[in-house]
């Protein structure tokens, strides 16, 4: 090692004093004495060769001579204690920078199980590395960045303690599987990161054998993993499987069914790992019981750790020290009940181990091993950092949850919105009809930010209710209030409210109670892909009894709608798209009537009916269509349910080829319900649907999945101009 240039080096603080060792017992030793007395401020202890150095716990650190760089360093900086754990990583960020700029170093992993070949010492290297590159092309394509660069050591453990495919994990929600994806061999891929045709956002099965589940949405990791640990034990193999899931999602009701199943599990003695990813979020900061609960455990001292100590001083006790220890393991009495209070996943038969410091990657690799040798299901209770290790991502989880295109120097999203969105207007007018009427309350299932809510929030923090990942109750909450009086409004994301659809159908429609759904981002939805694409809701609500739904064309008419439903006395629902608003059209603003469509253009053979935000498509498409000769008439139908009967008739004596169009799929769809009121009628009409097939529609933009349905403004007339010719 060439001190001497070490020493000479130009640095403004680290290094000003060097001070080398050929071979020395720990450099720790060396700095925790030269501390006591107060040195220079970034003093550093180096050593060629280290034979008894301090790791986590207590292990031995032997650093052997030529092979590594062993140092310790003194600092007094100028900030609080728990700002502490930034700096350090900082500090190794720039190291591994530093090592990258001089030497060309890179890590290299190509296939599933590569990280198997690295040396353990290059592991917290690694996981800054993954962190540069999650940031380098989540900045340039957006996506899931927050909820990764928390989970990037909980990733690399696994895969070094499991092997893929072979063993099994699955991803909670899927917001987190980038590092997976990286340590499977698609590095490569992430340029196309939930662009059309490039790598998913989330685990897919038809991606790679190691996707062995696809998720989108929350709380169903449990399940799944306990299917395939017993499918494991059916066939007799010996497989690992495992389960991550965040605190957010530990709080949606399936994921307590889950874990009331695994007895199944304990019974037989078989195995499954449940990983406890907590970092006191989902989206937006958690409520309700678990999550205080969790915090609960948060604020004690390792229980697993304590019991572990315990067991093995007990065994070293000559002749009696193991008959006490499994006695003492045996007893309803035994020490856990002295630290955890309720001890909720003991008392379910789930073997509880934690508090684990989540990104310690060597921690996390002896508590996985060790839940690898356990017999029944165990739950790791992993504490991590959302957005960790990218300072910006770390002040503003929830902004870095799902974000575009950002300038990863400055955190500042590239593409500055220039329009109020659906859901701002959404918000606005909530506020304003929530004054006029004290009875208005709002709901969220753990997305106050999503829809929008967070200003009702701050107006009327007692009529708000976040009732956490719980879709399912929050309509029968819904239902409840509106017994008593209240008019409830539950905003959510149309393909998350395919989870409350029996309590829709039995709780508030059979009854007729007065709920409003805000249904947002009803539509496409671009880069998220099939399980967020709400393009169903109109199939699974419209043939529901008493169910009113509406759809509003434009910014100026949503308002309206909104004010409409505060006043109806039943179950209605407003569906509404992702992104910015459409404010064309603005002059046609008939009053909103029960069941009632707009006519927009008059004209003669054919006519559009157009069903929400697609109204600007189609009015593009009519502008096409008078350039080429053609006299289209334009209907904002407004009310898919009950349906504009009278206006169909009226439609059907006029014009000969009648056209919807929606961003739904055609089974089940308005398109549909028009075809059964013709057949109905008797009618002699041609009649072209237009919407989404019979497929999932996959990651892309909007543009982009528009066209590729086929409601675009230049598929519409083409296939209007095909249809009449």
């Amino acid at each position: 090692m060439n001190i001497d240039k070490i020493k000479n080096a130009n640095t403004k603080i680290l290094g000003k004093n060097v001070i080398y060792y050929d071979e020395i017992s720990s450099t720790q030793d060396i700095i925790r004495n030269l501390a006591e007395k107060h040195v220079e401020n970034g003093t550093i202890v180096i050593a060629d060769n280290q034979v008894n150095g301090k790791g986590t716990k207590g292990r031995t650190w032997v650093a052997e001579k030529n092979k590594n760089i062993t140092m310790s360093l003194i600092m007094y900086p100028n900030c609080k204690v728990e700002k502490l754990e930034g700096l350090t990583i900082e500090i190794a960020r720039q190291i591994v920078k530093a090592i990258k700029e001089l030497y060309g170093y890179k890590l290299k992993i190509k296939e599933p199980n590569d990280i198997k070949r690295i040396s353990p010492k290059l592991y917290p290297i690694l996981a800054q590395e993954i962190r540069d590159f999650l940031i380098d092309h989540v900045s340039q394509t957006g996506g899931h960045l927050a909820s990764n660069l928390g989970a990037v050591e909980i990733t690399m453990a696994l895969h070094i303690c499991l092997h893929f495919p072979e063993d099994k994990v699955v991803y909670d929600v899927g917001h987190q599987s980038y590092v997976h994806k990286l340590l499977t061999g698609r590095k490569d891929e992430f340029t196309s990161l939930r662009q059309k045709d490039g790598l998913c956002g989330f685990p897919k099965r038809c991606e790679s054998d190691c996707d062995v589940f696809g998720t989108g949405h929350s709380s169903t990791s449990i399940s799944a993993a306990l299917g395939l640990a017993v499918a494991r034990d059916l066939e007799q193999k010996e497989e690992t499987i495992a389960a991550v899931i965040g605190d957010g999602a530990l709080s949606g009701g399936m994921a307590y069914e889950a874990l009331n199943n695994l007895s199944i599990l304990r019974r037989e003695k078989k195995n499954m790992i449940i990983i406890l990813n907590d970092n006191k979020m989902s989206i937006s900061e958690n409520v309700g019981g678990m999550s205080r609960y969790l915090n609960d455990l948060r604020s004690r001292r390792s229980y697993s750790e304590f019991k572990e100590n315990v067991e093995n001083a007990l065994n070293n006790i000559p002749g009696v020290g193991k008959s006490v220890a499994r006695t003492l393991k045996k007893s309803k009495d035994s020490i856990k009940q002295l630290f955890i209070p309720g001890m909720l996943f003991e008392n379910m038969g789930i073997t509880y181990y934690g508090l684990v410091n989540g990104h310690d990657i060597y921690e996390l690799i002896h508590a996985i091993n060790r839940a690898k040798q356990h017999e029944g299901p165990i739950l790791i209770h992993a504490i991590t950092r959302k957005g960790m290790g990218y300072k910006y991502a770390e002040k503003n989880p929830e902004k870095f949850h799902g974000i575009g295109p950002f300038d990863k120097e400055t955190g500042e999203v590239l593409a500055k919105k220039t329009k109020k969105t659906y859901t701002d207007i959404f918000a606005e007018s909530l506020v304003e009809l929530a004054r006029e009427n004290k009875k208005v309350v709002a709901i969220t299932a753990a997305m106050p930010s999503g829809t929008g809510l967070k200003a009702f929030k701050k107006h009327y923090p007692k009529r708000f209710f976040d009732v956490g990942i719980a879709e399912e109750h929050a309509v029968t909450f819904a239902a409840g209030l509106a017994a008593q009086g209240m008019r409830p409004v539950f905003a959510v994301y149309s393909s998350f409210l395919q989870r409350g659809y029996d309590q829709v159908l039995h709780d508030v429609c059979i009854q007729k109670l007065p709920v409003f759904f805000g249904i947002d981002r009803s539509g496409l939805v671009g880069a998220d892909g099939e399980t967020h694409q709400g393009i169903f809701d109109i199939s699974y609500l419209s043939h529901i009894p008493n169910m009113v739904l509406m759809a509003p064309k434009n910014e100026k008419e949503m308002p309206a709608m909104m004010k409409f439903a505060l006043e109806y006395n039943g179950p209605i629902a407003m569906k509404y798209p992702r992104g910015s608003v459409y404010d064309g059209l603005s002059e046609y603003n008939a009053p909103i009537e029960l069941g009632k469509s707009e006519m927009i253009y008059e004209g003669q053979d054919v006519v559009i009916l157009a069903v929400g935000n697609i109204m600007e498509e189609c009015e593009k498409a009519v502008q096409l269509l008078k350039s080429q000769g053609y006299n289209p008439g334009l209907v904002n139908v407004r009310f898919i349910r009950p349906m504009d009967e009278e206006m169909l008739h009226v439609l059907s004596k006029k014009y000969s080829l009648i056209v919807t169009v929606e961003e739904n799929q055609l089974i089940g769809g308005y398109g549909q319900m028009v075809s059964a009121f013709l057949h109905k009628n008797v009618c002699k009409n041609q009649l072209l649907t237009l919407g989404i097939s019979d497929y999932f529609v996959g990651h892309a933009t909007v543009n982009e999945q528009r066209e590729e349905a086929g409601i675009n403004a230049d598929s519409i007339v083409k296939s209007i101009i095909d249809r009449m010719n």
